[in-house]
C-alpha cells in the first residue's frame, strides 16, 4: 500500500485475479483498520501545506500527473484488460480521458473561488471557498481509470488530502496504478494516500474511511445499496458526501431517427464493457412505427460482437468481471424468458462470459425491467407516444442518463425536460462523459456532482468573511 509516500507491506495479502481466464494476476496486500488510520492521518499531516500552496502550484502537479499518465498509458491498458476484463479499445478511451480528468482539475483553479456579496452596513462581504482537509475516496472496479481519477482529482486539486480505497476486483489499475503515477509526479507525501482490502475487509476499512474524524468527506462510485449505506452513515456524522451510484438508462428512438446513428447507439450503449457501465443503455424504447426495422438491424450489429478472452483485440466482449455479476446477470435472462420475454440474438452464459442478448416481450414484473443489469443485456420494447416513452423511461427506482435519437432538436429537448435523469444526450448514446461537466443522477442514482466546478462545491467548505469598513455601529447601551 502507499501510505505517507512511502510504500508498506500488509501482513497478509489476497488473490486479484483475471476474470478472462481466472488466473493469477497479482497479490493484493489485505488492510484494514490500521493501516487506514495510518493513511488518514498521513493525510491529516500533509493537508496544511498542500492546502496552503499558491493555487497555480496545486494545478501545475495536475499537469505533471496528467504527462507521467500518458507517459505510462500502455502500462495501464494492459492493467485494464487483464485485471478488469476490459476490451482493448476500452483500456485506450481510458488511458486517453484519464490525463484530461487531471488537465481540467489544473484547468478548474484558473476560475472563481467566491463571490463578492452586497451589504447593509457598507462591508466588504464575500463568501469563499476553502479546502475541507482528508477525502475518503472509494472506487469501482468498472472504469478503474476514470471513476478514480475523478473521484480524486478536482478535491486534491481543490487541496484536500486523499485516502483513496480502490475496489478489491481492480485494486491496482484503480489504485496502486495511480500511486505509481502520483510518486513519479513528485505529489508531496502523505497528500495521496492508497490503500487495499479483501472483499471480506470492506466493511471494517469502509467504516473507518467515513467514521474517522479526521475524515471531512466522502466521494463514492458505486451500487446503489452500498451508496445508501455510506450515505447514511456520512450523515449520522454530518459529513459531506457525493456518490454516484446504478442506473438503468434508456435510449429513446423516434420514428425520425437516423437509423444507422440509432442501431450503433444503442449497440454502443448496451454491450459497450459488457454492459459493466453504470450509464449502459439497459432499455431501448422504439417508436412503433420503426419498430421491427429497427430491431432487425440492431440485432445485425450487434451479431458482429465477439465474446471471449480481451488477450485478443478482436474480442469487444469479455468476461464480466466476478462469478456474482454472472450470476446476477444469468438469473434475469433466465426470469426473463420463463415469463414469456424472448432472446431474439444471445442469451448464452458460460464461465464469466455472456454473450451479447437482446429480449423482446419484456413486461414489468420481470427482473431485467426493474432491476439494474450490468452486463450485455438490452430489452427492447415498442412505444406509441412521447409521453408513453417518457413513463417508460421513468419507470424506475434510478434517474442517471438517457439518449433520445431524432431529426427533431425541438422534441427532444421538450422530452428531455420531461425525464427524470441527472443527464439526457440527443442524438448520442446515454453514455456520455467530460471531465468538467456535472455529473451524477437523480432519485436511487446518486447524491452530488463529480467534475469541474461541481466537485469543488462539493468538497470544500464556504466561510463568509467581511471586512468592515463602514464602522457599523453598536447600540448605545453596549
Amino acid at each position: 500500500m502507499y501510505v505517507g509516500g512511502n510504500w508498506i507491506a500488509g501482513q497478509t495479502s489476497f488473490d486479484d485475479i483475471n476474470p478472462s481466464d481466472g488466473s493469477l494476476y497479482a497479490r493484493i496486500p489485505d488492510g484494514g483498520r490500521a493501516e487506514t488510520r495510518m493513511a488518514i492521518a498521513a493525510a491529516q499531516a500533509a493537508f496544511p501545506a498542500w492546502s496552503n500552496l499558491m493555487f497555480q502550484e496545486r494545478a501545475h502537479y495536475m499537469l505533471k500527473i496528467a504527462d507521467v499518465w500518458e507517459r505510462r498509458a500502455p502500462d495501464f491498458v494492459a492493467a485494464a484488460q487483464a485485471e478488469g476484463g476490459g476490451w482493448f479499445g476500452k483500456g485506450m478511451f481510458e488511458a486517453g480521458y484519464v490525463a484530461e480528468v487531471f488537465r481540467a482539475a489544473a484547468g478548474v483553479l484558473y476560475g472563481s473561488i467566491g463571490e463578492v456579496l452586497p451589504s447593509e452596513h457598507g462591508k466588504f462581504s464575500t463568501a469563499v471557498r476553502y479546502p475541507m482537509g482528508v477525502i475518503s475516496v472509494i472506487s469501482p472496479w468498472n472504469m478503474p481509470g476514470i471513476l478514480t481519477a475523478r473521484g480524486f482529482a478536482f478535491p486534491m486539486a481543490a487541496g484536500n488530502t486523499i485516502v483513496l480505497k480502490p475496489s478489491e476486483d481492480t485494486p491496482y489499475a484503480g489504485g496502486l496504478f495511480f500511486a505509481e503515477v502520483l510518486e513519479e509526479a513528485g505529489i508531496p507525501k502523505g497528500v495521496f494516500n492508497v490503500i487495499t482490502c479483501s472483499r471480506e475487509r470492506v466493511q471494517e476499512m469502509g467504516d473507518e474511511m467515513i467514521e474517522n474524524p479526521l475524515v471531512k468527506g466522502i466521494s463514492f462510485t458505486g451500487s446503489t445499496p452500498v451508496g445508501r449505506q455510506i450515505a447514511a452513515k456520512a450523515g449520522a456524522h454530518l459529513k459531506k458526501c457525493c456518490v454516484e451510484l446504478g442506473g438503468k438508462d434508456s435510449l429513446i428512438v423516434l420514428e425520425d431517427a437516423d437509423m444507422e446513428r440509432a442501431t450503433s447507439a444503442a449497440s454502443f450503449g448496451s454491450f459497450m464493457h459488457q454492459g459493466q457501465i453504470c450509464m449502459s443503455v439497459e432499455k431501448v424504447l422504439v417508436q412503433e412505427s420503426i419498430y421491427a426495422d429497427f430491431l432487425r438491424q440492431f440485432v445485425a450489429r450487434a451479431s458482429r460482437l465477439k465474446t471471449g478472452d480481451t488477450k485478443d483485440k478482436a474480442n469487444v466482449i469479455g468476461p464480466l468481471i466476478n462469478e456474482r455479476q454472472v450470476v446476477r446477470v444469468k438469473h434475469q435472462i433466465e426470469d426473463a424468458l420463463a415469463k414469456g420475454a424472448k432472446a431474439v440474438l444471445g442469451g448464452r452464459v458460460w464461465d464469466r462470459y455472456v454473450e451479447p442478448t437482446i429480449l423482446t416481450n419484456v413486461t414489468p414484473d420481470m427482473a431485467v425491467w426493474r432491476d439494474e443489469t450490468f452486463g450485455p443485456v438490452a430489452v427492447v420494447v415498442p412505444f406509441k407516444t412521447d409521453a408513453e416513452a417518457i413513463a417508460l423511461n421513468n419507470d424506475t427506482e434510478y434517474g442517471l442518463s438517457a439518449g433520445i435519437i431524432t431529426r427533431n432538436e425541438e422534441r427532444a429537448l421538450r422530452m428531455a425536460r420531461q425525464l427524470e435523469t441527472g443527464m439526457c444526450h440527443v442524438n448520442c448514446s446515454s453514455i456520455n462523459d467530460e471531465p468538467h461537466v456535472p455529473f451524477g443522477g437523480s432519485k436511487a442514482s446518486g447524491l452530488g456532482r463529480h467534475g469541474g466546478k461541481w466537485s469543488l462545491e462539493t468538497f470544500t467548505e464556504t466561510r463568509w468573511i467581511t471586512l468592515d469598513r463602514g464602522h457599523r455601529p453598536y447600540p448605545p447601551v453596549f
